[in-house]
């Protein structure tokens, strides 16, 4: 009896020749890489999920939910490292939403905390203060909203912590590809900027010279300007001989359709996101828009790729991971919505008066449902352990 092993997405086979024929039997999942538009997906229904509630306990329950799923599923690539940095903004934004509701905005409430010298504006300026009553009930108010913003934002860099940007251009349509190749340019050029800085101020400590004050920085910006440089001609060189470009024919006809198709279908999910994110906003108004607008978008980005005569070599798989963290991104931000449309207690959290917000259960499960695909997905190849034959 003989066994072959196969390799297949995520599955390891191993085939076995015997008497009775040739059978095979799983062993394990193979590490491997997602997809980055499964992750992409993933952090856009736990940023929907987000948007819809003001209950800092769901808040935190996603942030922490988004955290695992990083930890679970991260790599070693140096774009993997941004979540920590995206934590630091969320709080940042917090401070400066209750800084700007302290001092600019109109008090909520009427237990005052401190009164700040206040200053009279002009009446264009109706609505809009400076200093006066800062209230308890404002500041938590404020608290809310930034722990809100603070969420969405730390969605987006569990993203960028998961989804790798090079793997995500070969993604993108070809209508948007030289979009997506100057964002995957300057997301890797950036990096490098800072390691040639560092190596400059490096060299220039063991010379003897300043590397701080105004001689230091001058000093260290040119040679970092002159690799930039040097990097970008060699770049341009390299996708001047790759026949970077070039573009098929197309009538007008066409070029006037995509442009029309494209134009519509922005300004439909733009509102349609809008009236879908907005409590107050009909919720007829919302589905009905976003699905024509993402229709008129597949239409316009299938017209506009024909301009592009490139191929793809080893697209990325689209196998049952990749639906099953789609699933669970359509599960949490639709139980989330469909919650907040009917009206349920505990999503917004009361701030006049001040009291200590419910927590639905129904919310805490569909939230929860987004950490599955810590469980549910192959390893990386990074964190693989032992060898594989």
């Amino acid at each position: 009896m003989t066994a072959v092993g196969v390799e297949t997405a995520g599955v390891d086979l191993t085939a076995v020749r015997g008497p009775g024929g040739v059978r095979t039997r799983g062993r394990r999942r193979l590490p491997r890489a997602l997809h980055p538009g499964a992750w992409w997906l993933w952090a856009a229904g736990l940023a929907i999920a987000a948007s819809r509630t003001t209950n800092p306990l769901l808040l935190v329950l996603i942030v922490a939910v988004a955290g695992y799923v990083v930890s679970a599923r991260r790599s070693q690539a140096p774009w993997a490292r941004s979540f920590g940095f995206f934590l630091k903004l969320g709080l940042v934004v917090i401070a400066i939403r209750v800084l700007f509701q302290a001092i600019v905005a109109a008090p909520i409430g009427t237990t005052i905390l401190v009164t700040l010298p206040s200053f009279t504006l002009p009446e264009i300026m109706a609505g809009v203060r400076l200093g006066g009553p800062i209230t308890a009930e404002s500041l938590i108010a404020a608290l809310y909203d930034g722990m809100r913003l603070a969420t969405i934002l730390i969605c987006i860099g569990a993203a960028n912590s998961l989804a790798s940007p090079a793997r995500l251009l070969k993604a993108v349509p070809s209508a948007l590809y030289e979009f997506g190749l100057s964002i995957v340019i300057a997301v890797t050029f950036a990096p490098q900027l800072v390691t040639d800085l560092d190596r400059i101020r490096s060299a220039r400590r063991l010379r003897g010279r300043a590397i701080g004050g105004l001689r230091g920085t001058a000093g260290s910006a040119l040679p970092v300007l002159e690799g930039a440089l040097e990097r970008s001609i060699t770049l341009a060189a390299a996708m001047d001989s790759r026949g970077y470009g070039r573009q098929a024919h197309r009538s007008r006809m066409v070029r006037r359709t995509t442009g029309a198709a494209l134009l519509g279908a922005l300004v439909m999910v733009v509102i349609g996101t809008y009236a879908l994110l907005d409590a107050s906003a009909p919720a007829a108004l919302g589905l009905p828009l976003l699905a024509t607008g993402f229709i008129l978008g597949g239409i316009g980005f299938a017209l506009a790729g024909r301009r592009s005569i490139r191929t793809r070599y080893r697209p990325d798989p689209w196998t049952w991971p990749e639906w099953g963290v789609t699933a669970c991104a359509l599960a949490t931000a639709g139980i989330v919505v469909a919650a907040s449309v009917q009206g349920v207690s505990g999503l917004i959290a009361p701030v006049d008066p001040i009291a200590w917000p419910t927590v639905p259960a129904v919310a805490v499960l569909a939230i929860l449902i987004s950490a599955l695909p810590a469980v549910i997905t192959p390893p990386v190849p990074d964190s693989a352990r032992g060898s594989r034959t």
